[in-house]
């Protein structure tokens, strides 16, 4: 069963992809993983059913497996040269997973601050490690030592799942390890996941090939304006929007060093974690909003030079909800996000600061409830990713001028220009809600999953708080550049985070 003269499959990325794309090509700046541990029999994560659950996963999400082509700032294609039989697939995915030994700090650091693993011709990989020690790291199951029929002990492995941001975003990360630990966990034997490779081939390459074709891209799947004064309209609106963003309060920076990215992580117990949920339903809020207003606490008792001015923060918005169906591709590995902005006071009253607390995570789910649900959000997030896309080009020209040694400056400007507002952001937060209404643990019985982190490789500087709920517990966690900031600084703005989760939260 072969595909004879195979047809290459491309399309160029849209605006969002290239924001993405563009800044990546250095040092993979942007380029997302996520880490899993979980405790499973040596037999469930042989090397043959991984390959085969990942090369599945390959080709039902052929972004997954593309290359870049780059021939000029507007024209970046995604490429995807069919493959040719199941065996390809099989090979391909193969030649994308890796084994290490070692823990998973020395997994996640080496990704975040080695080499860099991905590129232009590898968009995605795993990495599977075990600790080296195996009688360190078995695993006793809650009900009792945990056996399999041959009576194998279950043992700790970390998995790092890897992908480029331009192909993707946080959800589809998710939804995609949860799909590999289900069919890897399944019943099916070795041969019969095989089986599922060839079938998916043959739907893909057989008597349908001629529909195949790579997921459309966020533009494409917007809706779309009609006539000319609604887009008149949605410029000025965007415009207005943007103008209204104020935020005077950023970390103090250090320059020079070389980037080192850290992730302190924190995971509260069940019981802290069920208390938190309970009393911010009690106020009527959700801990997304709850931990805008932690970070502005913890803000305010690190340092509060500006109490005057506002303090702005920034958080990703999902737009899968609102996207036109892809008729020929139903994989949800494409990325599909915008962004909002949460502005809360500066300054912090000597008293009553539960109360304040309580009041400012309100007043972010007003702001985050007002930005997912504007009538005028399609039309924002149209405009923000032209945005985006026109930068970034620019950017990348300018750099690549630098490095050839061919940048011409540009001539000072001299007109007068209109003194704005600052427009500063603190920092950024990914708020990811309930994990476990995307891992589906009962359908993977053979495998049971106890640590989450992810996180992305950062530009110089960068900084950028994770928190989720996963395995029944809240997790926090800050990736940042420890030789980016101020010595100290993040560190005691981190301390604050914690201490004020555990006053006014937990």
């Amino acid at each position: 069963m072969r595909l004879q003269n195979p047809i290459r499959i491309e399309r160029s990325l849209g605006d969002t992809e290239a924001s993405y794309f563009l800044p990546s090509r250095e040092s993979g700046v942007n380029d997302m993983y996520l880490h899993l541990g979980f405790s499973a029999q040596p037999q469930t994560i042989r090397r043959d059913r991984v390959a085969n659950a990942w090369a599945i996963l390959r080709l039902k999400h052929p972004l997954l497996a593309c290359n870049i082509e780059m021939h000029d700032y507007d024209d970046i294609r995604f490429v995807l040269m069919p493959y040719t039989s199941p065996e390809s697939v099989l090979h391909s995915a193969n030649e994308n997973i890796f084994y290490r030994q070692g823990t998973k700090e020395e997994l996640i650091d080496s990704y975040l601050n080695g080499p860099r693993t991905l590129s232009a011709q590898r968009l995605s990989c795993i990495f599977l490690s075990q600790e080296s020690d195996r009688s360190h790291s078995r695993r006793t199951h809650p009900d009792g030592p945990v056996q399999s029929t041959q009576g194998e002990d279950w043992f700790n492995y970390d998995l790092l799942l890897c992908t480029t941001h331009f192909i993707g975003d946080g959800m589809a990360l998710h939804q995609c390890a949860n799909d590999f630990f289900t069919l890897l966990s399944s019943n099916r034997s070795t041969e019969e996941l095989h089986d599922i490779l060839k079938e998916q081939w043959q739907i893909r390459y057989g008597s349908q090939f001629s529909e195949l074709s790579l997921p459309r891209s966020l533009e494409e799947r917007l809706p779309q304006s009609s006539g000319r004064f609604q887009r008149a309209v949605s410029i000025v609106d965007f415009d207005l929007s943007q103008g209204r963003l104020l935020g005077g309060h950023s970390f103090s920076r250090r320059k020079g060093n070389d980037r080192r990215t850290i992730v302190p992580t924190v995971a509260f117990d069940e019981d802290h974690t069920r208390k938190a949920l309970k009393l911010c339903k009690s106020h009527n809020v959700s801990i997304s909003s709850a931990l805008f207003a932690i970070c502005n606490i913890a803000w305010a008792r690190t340092r509060n030079d500006n109490p005057d001015l506002p303090v702005m923060m920034y958080s990703a918005l999902n737009l899968r909800p609102f996207l036109t169906p892809d008729e020929l591709n139903d994989s949800y590995w494409f990325i599909a996000i915008s962004y909002f902005n949460v502005i809360l006071p500066g300054f912090l009253p000597a008293s009553d600061v539960e109360k304040t607390f309580w009041h400012r995570a309100r007043f972010a789910k007003e702001q985050s409830t007002r930005a997912a649900k504007h009538r005028m959000l399609i039309s924002r997030s149209r405009e923000m990713a032209k945005e985006r896309g026109v930068r970034a080009r620019r950017w990348a020209k300018e750099d690549d001028e630098k490095a050839s040694g061919t940048r011409i400056p540009s001539p000072p400007v001299t007109a007068t220009v209109m003194e704005r507002p600052p427009s500063t952001a603190l920092i950024g937060l990914s708020l990811l809600g309930n994990l476990d209404g995307i891992y589906k643990h009962t359908s993977f019985p053979q495998i049971k999953l106890h640590t989450l982190t992810t996180g992305s490789r950062q530009r110089s500087g960068a900084m950028l708080l994770f928190g989720y709920t996963f395995v029944g517990k809240l997790w926090v966690s800050l990736g940042y550049d420890e030789n980016g900031f101020e010595k100290g600084l993040v560190e005691q703005f981190w301390k604050n985070v914690l201490t004020s989760m555990e006053e006014l939260l937990l």
